[in-house]
């Protein structure tokens, strides 16, 4: 079982950044992928970026891209989003999930981001 914890959400104008945190408790975190997603209320869960395993490969959605970043520390059990410019439409309950294969069995409880125009 793996168990994951969001960090950093907060409320920040619009152009500003802020770091998501996401610390897995287990011994097993480099053999997962991760992902970040959002969900706003009365709308569907949405991808965000995704980082593999091996660090190597990252994918983010379009509306994220060139603004955000996506990294990961194995040996600290964390991924990371680094989001920059931020913008109102950013709002959104962020959420980190991890798994093993294609899909996500993984997922956190989840932070609020709030961008103010």
């Amino acid at each position: 079982q793996v168990q994951l914890v969001e960090s950093g959400g907060g409320l920040v104008q619009a152009g500003g950044s802020l770091r998501l945190s996401c610390t897995a408790s287990g011994r097993t975190f480099s053999s997962y992928n991760m992902g970040w997603f959002r969900q706003v209320p009365g709308k569907e869960r949405e991808f965000v970026a995704r980082i593999r395993r091996s660090s190597v490969n990252t994918y983010y959605a379009d509306s994220v891209k060139g603004r955000f970043t996506i990294s990961r520390d194995n040996a600290k059990n964390t991924v990371y989003l680094q989001m920059n410019s931020l913008k109102p439409e950013d709002t959104a309950v962020y959420y980190c999930a991890g798994g093993l294969g294609g899909g996500y069995e993984y997922w956190g409880q989840g932070t609020q981001v709030t961008v103010s125009s």
